[in-house]
């Protein structure tokens, strides 16, 4: 029977964030919350914010795990969910604001780690030990409360912020990520962790419709953060966090090299030549770039495609450790 509510649980939010952007993209392009598609010849305008959208069907997946556990008895922990909602929900909060007024960078990178205070009350008073592969258990006491788990959600948020930016390769790279994540969560039978990554597997469901080549409309910060935030969050409350910090692995590569070229805020995208992206300028500035370098110019498409792969890799290994 619980299986069954899973599947409703996915299924809603699906439907919602479906629902809610058909009614949205027209609407922000409307009120001119929009973007440029710079990796296109003629730099085509994009809604801007779907992201909203994907907050907006996890969040009704999410209480209708709330509703069924009120009143028809589907048994799991209720505080560990709310913390991760109140959590979750400020990284959104950031996110919008940053869409809206565009945040300095050294700000943003800092104001994911008030955002993790629920998740700091909550393991205060519970485990403070992590499960590390081949290691085992290790108590890091205060020190994991106060400190990893702050940097944990910033670090991740910021991390799926910065390997953004081409047709589906968010949502694809989420949709993976969510998968595994939620097979760890029922092997492991941490049910409040699922209930946030099956409502968030199934709003990127919906929403990479809209976002595939030729997008109609980009997730922006608000979708970006929260795709880190939401898996930080999950692992935390699940008490896989290595699990969640290797599931990130394209992502902090990307990190690296973008580290080594002082954050670009410009150019990191594809220069268009004949149904091809190339490195601006012929620098690689991030991970996307690299690839682009690699393959002498590759498509968009084939750019999110390869990058969504190399993400199906990560999680096929990470799951052989886990499952």
């Amino acid at each position: 029977m619980d299986g069954l509510l899973y599947i409703l649980i996915l299924l809603f939010s699906f439907a919602v964030t479906f629902g809610f952007s058909k009614l949205l993209i027209p609407r922000l392009k409307r009120f001119g919350i929009i973007g440029n598609d710079v990796n296109k010849p003629d730099r085509p305008e994009v809604a801007e914010m779907g992201g909203i959208a994907i907050i907006a069907g996890f969040t009704a997946g999410v209480l209708l795990a709330i509703f069924l556990n009120t009143f028809f008895g589907f048994d799991f922990q209720l505080i560990p969910v709310l913390a991760g909602i109140i959590t979750i929900h400020s990284l959104a909060f950031i996110g919008i604001v940053d869409d809206i007024i565009d945040i300095p960078q050294y700000i943003k990178a800092f104001l994911p780690l008030f955002a993790a205070i629920p998740l700091v009350a909550l393991r205060a008073v519970g485990s403070t030990a992590i499960i590390i592969p081949f290691m085992g258990e290790v108590d890091l006491g205060l020190i994991y409360v106060l400190v990893l788990i702050p940097i944990g959600i910033a670090v991740a948020s910021n991390l799926t912020n910065m390997l953004a930016g081409f047709n589906g390769m968010e949502a694809g790279m989420g949709i993976v990520i969510f998968s595994a994540a939620s097979l760890i969560a029922v092997s492991h039978g941490q049910t409040a962790a699922l209930l946030l990554f099956l409502p968030y597997l199934g709003a990127l469901l919906a929403f990479i419709i809209f976002n595939w080549y030729p997008s109609k409309a980009f997730p922006g910060d608000v979708g970006n953060l929260t795709i880190g935030a939401t898996l930080a969050t999950g692992a935390i409350i699940g008490n896989f966090e290595t699990a969640g910090a290797l599931l990130l692995l394209p992502y902090v590569i990307d990190f690296f090299i973008k580290a080594y070229n002082r954050f670009p805020s410009s150019k990191w995208w594809g220069e268009y030549k004949d149904g091809k992206l190339y490195p601006v300028e012929g620098k690689v500035r991030g991970f996307a770039q690299l690839v682009m370098k690699l393959f002498n110019g590759i498509s968009e498409r084939n750019l999110t495609l390869f990058f969504i792969g190399i993400e199906i890799v990560v999680a096929a290994a990470v799951l052989a450790i886990y499952l």
